[in-house]
């Protein structure tokens, strides 16, 4: 085959996003709706291959909100927002137009009509323009500041407060508090930033940024659990039925935010130079699972019942009692886990890698995290290769019908 021909198959294959990025038009932010595009379009055969990638939508609207319960995507950005605009009417009027834009990103659309006057900015950025929505969720929460600053001190429920202090955190001011948080799902990392991208331009006046963090899980055939930083796969215990999901998850009262569920959010640094000096024996007692298999120690699969107390035929614990799983698992509290990844560069202090685990965590009930947490306490052996930098706690409103908009139980 003639260098000729190859290059012509290599520009047959070559996808309208890998397009873009090459020539930095999606990089940049540059695009002005569809015109920008000059015409390209994809082969037919393209089409079709793109459209089975992650084509699965996700509907917006429903009992629950999306991206709690749902099967984990690739990719998470996650942001949290300080109010500049406290009044109960602005807040109000930007959860309603959140509503309707979030209904459209997870549908592919763009998040207005654009107008037809070309010297204005376009009303969509631009970035996803010709993507699927790759099976995008957006799921939005509250914290208790949100309540104060907004005059709705009389809607705070006994349940909804603070996490104390827990044993070894060094919790950075510009990773913790905050009064909204969006957590943006997909099977691709564009798609998830421009979602949260065109939220928080549209609350330009009413809300800033605090801090944001983008996240990775190794996720294959949506049926295996992904493995963090360290090797160890995360989230083997998690409940997958919506009978436990009911017992675990979804906050059961009958008020503002009934069939909600409350956020648990914690930056966590890995210290991974350290870790990688560790013998295999050693990593695998600080967790209490083989690292290959998953499976509980002394047991040969990776959901195996366990107990943390369970012993061998000498009477000897069959995993470390101060191991990470061990702990956890003395607790008796469940949680959902929906943790990603993160790789930021080099640590500028350090010169090692800043990377880590955006721990995100669903519980009916705060106190479900605060009891695991607090069992880790300061004997979690994990504690000698992580840090807890970050925190907040974001109770996510229920799920919205057509019609309705987020929060209107407790604005109305």
């Amino acid at each position: 085959m003639t260098e000729d021909k190859k290059k012509g198959l290599f520009d047959q294959k070559l996808s309208r996003r890998d397009f873009l990025k090459k020539s930095g038009i999606a990089g940049a932010g540059a695009l002005v709706g569809a015109s920008a595009l000059g015409g390209f379009v994809l082969p037919k055969t393209q089409e079709k291959t793109r459209e089975a990638d992650g084509d699965e939508k996700i509907s917006f609207y429903g009992k629950h909100q999306a991206g709690i319960t749902t099967s984990m995507q690739k990719n998470v950005y996650f942001v949290v927002l300080e109010l500049e605009d406290s009044s109960k009417s602005a807040m109000k009027e930007l959860f309603k137009d959140w509503t309707e834009y979030a209904a459209k990103l997870v549908d592919g659309q763009i998040v207005e009509t654009e107008s037809s006057n070309g010297y204005l900015p376009p009303k969509d950025t631009g970035e996803a323009v010709g993507l699927n929505p790759y099976r995008l969720t957006l799921t939005f929460g509250i914290s208790r500041t949100f309540l104060k600053k907004c005059g709705l001190s009389d809607k705070e429920m006994s349940i909804f407060r603070d996490f104390p202090p827990f044993p070894k955190e060094q919790l950075e001011d510009k990773y913790t508090g905050g009064d909204i948080a969006i957590q943006a799902c997909a099977d691709d990392e564009q798609v998830a930033f421009h979602a949260v991208r065109n939220l928080v331009r549209k609350g330009r006046g009413k809300v800033t940024m605090k801090w944001s963090q983008s996240g990775f899980a190794a996720i294959g055939d949506r049926k295996s659990t992904p493995r963090n930083l360290f090797g160890f796969k995360d989230g083997t215990a998690n409940a997958t039925k919506e009978s436990d999901f009911d017992k675990i998850v979804w906050y059961d009262g009958n008020d503002w935010l009934k069939n909600g569920s409350f956020m648990a959010v914690r930056r966590i640094r890995m210290h991974l130079e350290t870790w990688d000096r560790t013998n295999l024996r050693e990593q695998e007692n600080t967790f209490g699972r083989y690292r290959d298999s998953g499976a509980p120690m002394g047991k040969t699969g990776e959901f195996d019942d366990f107990s943390w107390d369970d012993k061998d035929k000498d009477g000897n614990y069959l995993m470390p009692v101060d191991s990470h799983v061990s702990l956890a698992n003395k607790a008796g509290k469940k949680l959902l886990r929906r943790s990603y990844s993160y790789a930021d560069g080099i640590n500028d202090s350090t010169g090692q890698f800043e990377s880590g685990l955006l721990f995100i965590a669903y519980e009916k009930d705060p106190q479900q995290f605060i009891d695991v947490q607090t069992s880790l306490g300061a004997t979690d052996k994990l504690n000698e290769y992580i840090t807890h930098i970050g925190s907040g706690l974001f109770a996510c409103f229920g799920g919205v019908e057509k019609g309705g908009y987020l929060g209107q139980d407790l604005f109305e």
